[in-house]
């Protein structure tokens, strides 16, 4: 296993655990077509408001979520506290925007953890440090009153001069900021993950805050320090723009691709590996979209989370409930597929990392490798008709056992070395193969296993 560059926070549970749930919810779920609608569409706040005023999940159960996420595998959740819009789930003593100021009059946040937490997974909080609510909050490039800049051109065909950001005081917001941050870290038990996002500084122009956003603009030196004084084992986000390792956060977060190789960033003169979670979606958007079509598949979500692990890292799968309170149903049908097959594979999951360096990944497969058992997983993507090698001296010298992962049905296997006589066994591997490759040649069933998206060969490594 590949040592990583050591983090202020605990990972060690979080390197294991491998699979979350991320949670968007908020007012954009009545909109239903992007959380950033009130950006993408120029929304001003009277207009927004509308979501605001009619925001009553009736059908909300936070059991269900969490029954949902704890089937489908998932060891930890997080939620959005405060997205962009400003919008607060829980009770926060500091603005009135938020979930018990609405018609549906509670808190939403609270009963979603404590549900999560009953079910086994540990709690994660997302909050934005962007706010396009807080009457402080500078406008900028991504502010839905962005039209409204010095520069702009007006309705009535002129350049705006008057500024919209006279009288705003960043620094206020800040101070906001961190007072909410305080309420999520004192009063809602313990909190292993928070999710910062995100900054976008101006690098010719740091400290205007017209022209973006970086560590000036949230404090993150405060801020940071906040956090550490509070919970100082929980993981941050690399997303402060602080001048140090990871921003001052523990995991480097990829969002809506994957890495082609285990994560790792310049330190010291070198690369060094560090801890990383891709964060992505169903489909596109983060909040619940009603329209949104290019869904992905059961087999593509699995294949997602495998192939994470297979490079040192975790997935953070992302559902957006609906206006109503409940996860779409195109979601929850993922979920159970997800759920079925970790039913049977999560051993090749949980508590592993990337195979060691000598074991060659074989054509069209992914490999998984759990250090503390020494067993070695070898994810099938596509089916081999019944001949399958696992090639080099690495495997030759080591397999001990292959199984089926799903059922714990032998697999048969030889060593073969180049030079070597193939046997009657192994008949249908071409000799050429034979000859010039050290290999362990395993016979699998004809058929690929019916009901399985994905099948893993589990391979005992001796000592």
């Amino acid at each position: 296993m590949l040592e990583t560059l050591p983090t202020p926070g605990d990972t060690s549970w979080f390197v294991k655990d491998r699979f979350g749930m991320f949670i968007h919810w908020g007012l954009y779920s009545l909109a239903a077509r992007h959380e950033w609608i009130q950006m993408i569409e120029k929304m001003g706040p009277e207009v927004y408001r509308k979501y605001f005023e009619r925001f009553d999940p009736d059908l909300y159960n936070p059991e269900v979520w969490a029954d949902a996420a704890a089937n489908a595998g998932m060891k930890y959740f997080v939620i959005t506290t405060k997205h962009h819009e400003g919008f607060a789930l829980w009770d926060s003593k500091h603005t009135d925007f938020k979930a018990t100021n609405t018609p549906y009059g509670k808190d939403v946040l609270r009963p979603m953890v404590k549900a999560f937490n009953e079910r086994g997974l540990r709690t994660g909080f997302y909050h934005s440090l962007i706010d396009w609510h807080h009457p402080d909050f500078w406008v900028d490039k991504n502010h839905p009153l962005r039209d409204l800049l010095p520069g702009k051109i007006g309705p009535d065909g002129q350049p705006i001069t008057s500024d919209i950001n006279q009288g705003r005081d960043q620094m206020r917001y800040t101070a906001y900021l961190r007072d909410q941050v305080r309420e999520l870290l004192t009063e809602f038990g313990p909190v292993d993950i928070l999710w910062f996002d995100f900054s976008y500084p101006d690098l010719n122009d740091r400290t205007n805050f017209a022209k973006g956003k970086g560590r000036e603009a949230w404090e993150s030196e405060k801020l940071y320090a906040l956090v550490r004084e509070l919970m100082p084992n929980i993981i941050l986000t690399d997303r402060l723009d602080m001048p140090i390792p990871l921003s001052g956060g523990d995991m480097v977060t990829p969002e809506q691709g994957q890495p082609r190789q285990w994560v790792t960033i310049e330190h010291e003169g070198k690369q060094v590996p560090v801890v990383w979670e891709a964060c992505q979606t169903f489909s596109g958007s983060w909040g619940y979209h009603r329209d949104e079509q290019d869904w992905r598949s059961v087999r593509q979500l699995i294949t997602t989370l495998i192939d994470c692990v297979s490079k040192g890292g975790n997935l953070l799968l992302n559902v957006g409930p609906t206006g109503r309170g409940e996860i779409d149903h195109r979601a929850m049908d993922r979920l159970k597929g997800i759920g079925k097959w970790m039913h049977h594979h999560s051993r090749s999951i949980y508590n592993c990392t990337q195979a060691p360096p000598e074991f060659t990944c074989p054509r069209d497969c992914r490999l998984t490798w759990n250090p503390d058992t020494r067993r070695l997983y070898v994810h099938l993507l596509n089916w081999p008709y019944q001949h399958f090698a696992l090639d080099g001296e690495a495997y030759a010298d080591r397999v001990a056992y292959v199984q089926l992962l799903h059922n714990a049905s032998e697999v048969h296997w030889q060593v073969v070395r180049p030079g070597k006589e193939v046997s009657q066994y192994t008949m249908g591997i071409t000799h050429a193969r034979a000859k010039d490759q050290t290999s362990v040649m395993l016979r699998l069933p004809k058929r690929e296993p019916d009901g399985i998206e994905i099948p893993v060969l589990e391979v005992f490594m001796k000592d």
